[in-house]
């Protein structure tokens, strides 16, 4: 059961940094459909890097709520979302 409570906090975490990327990286001309694009980023980003986060820093005793799942949720999520909206911002 932890491990399904770990990989939700994954994708809470995903959402909430792709609002804060909408919010700190400003697009002068905004289009209406970056909120929902930007927030299912964050959270397919999260669940991949907390696999990633686990597999690589927790190898030994694998657990999805451990600080490699965070970190790598944190990391890839964050990576993947700015990247994006710094991609739309040079496009537009």
């Amino acid at each position: 059961m932890e491990n399904w409570i770990g990989i939700g906090v994954w994708i809470v975490l995903g959402a909430v940094v792709g609002l804060v990327m909408k919010a700190m990286v400003k697009v002068p001309s905004t289009q209406p459909g970056h909120t929902t694009i930007l927030v299912v980023l964050g959270c397919f980003a999260g669940v991949v890097g907390g696999m990633l986060g686990v597999g690589i820093l927790e190898f030994t005793e694998p657990r999805s709520m451990s600080a490699g799942g965070m970190i790598g949720a944190l990391f890839l999520s964050v990576l993947l979302t700015w990247t994006y909206r710094w991609g739309s911002k040079t496009v537009v």
